[in-house]
Parts: C-alpha cells; sequence; structure tokens
C-alpha cells in the first residue's frame, strides 16, 4: 500500500467513544452502533464549532498494539468545546508525524480491508492515535484519507 509521510498539527475533537478490542466478536458491532448514534441519533449535528463537515473515526488510548483494547471516537474536529452535547467528550489527535494513505471504494469493505493490510505491513506505528477522515459520505463511492501515527 502507498502512503506519504506528513506532520499534523494538534486538533481538537468531540464526539461520542467507546472502548473496544479487535479480537472482539463485537468490535464491529460497537464501532457500526456509535457511528448510527453519531451520525443519525443527531449527534453530528449538535455538535458547534465544527471546522468542516467531515466526520472522523479516530482509534486512541492503546493498550499496546492492535491486539489490545483501546478507545474508538465517533468525532469531528472543533474550534470550540465550551458547548458540546451532554455525552460527548473532547480529545486531542496529537500532533506529529503520520502515515497518510487514501482509500476509495465501498465505504465498509475499503475500510475493513485497509486495517486488514496495514496490520501485515511492517510501519513503524506509535500507537498513540490513529484516524480515519472521510472526505464525503457517498457509501458506496467513498473517499477516506487514513493517518496512521509514526515513531
Amino acid at each position: 500500500m502507498d502512503y506519504e509521510t506528513v506532520n499534523l498539527n494538534e486538533k481538537k475533537i468531540a464526539g461520542l467513544c467507546v472502548k473496544t478490542n479487535n479480537l472482539s466478536p463485537d468490535v464491529n458491532r460497537d464501532i457500526g452502533t456509535l457511528w448510527e448514534k453519531f451520525l443519525s441519533g443527531g449527534v453530528y449535528s449538535a455538535i458547534a464549532g465544527k471546522t468542516g463537515a467531515k466526520a472522523l473515526g479516530v482509534y486512541t488510548d492503546y493498550a499496546g498494539d492492535e491486539k489490545g483494547d483501546y478507545n474508538f471516537l465517533t468525532a469531528c474536529e472543533v474550534s470550540k468545546t465550551d458547548s458540546i452535547p451532554h455525552g460527548t467528550v473532547i480529545k486531542t489527535i496529537p500532533a506529529g508525524k503520520y502515515a497518510k494513505f487514501t482509500v476509495k471504494g465501498d465505504m465498509v469493505k475499503a475500510v475493513v480491508n485497509f486495517w486488514t493490510e496495514l496490520w501485515s505491513m511492517d510501519l513503524p506505528r506509535s500507537f498513540v492515535c490513529d484516524f480515519e477522515e472521510y472526505e464525503n459520505a457517498d457509501m458506496q463511492n467513498a473517499e477516506i484519507n487514513i493517518y496512521i501515527g509514526l515513531k
């Protein structure tokens, strides 16, 4: 898989969070339910101070590597954090070096295939924070930039 190395500034995000694990039989349900609540449940539209229209899927607070527990957030970048809806959390995507991948196609399949392929790559991951940035909401023809934190 091709990628470019980029340096990103810190981003403040607001959204919903769930602790999960890739080895859990409930991981897909956990993440899917969170996306549904975030997008269809009115949380996304209720967040004030969005810096753009892009939704983010954020992986953080890793307990080791991709086999351990982590927090997954459905979120958006915000410029202010003083008026977020009840039940949402504020987190920071840290500044740093990231591998930037771009995937296109069926939104769910493209992301699942990406992660499966990433796990077999020899990439110097930091396991601090990774995130998906959804460029559009087209389920069949999605474009998603995926940023993987590097050491």
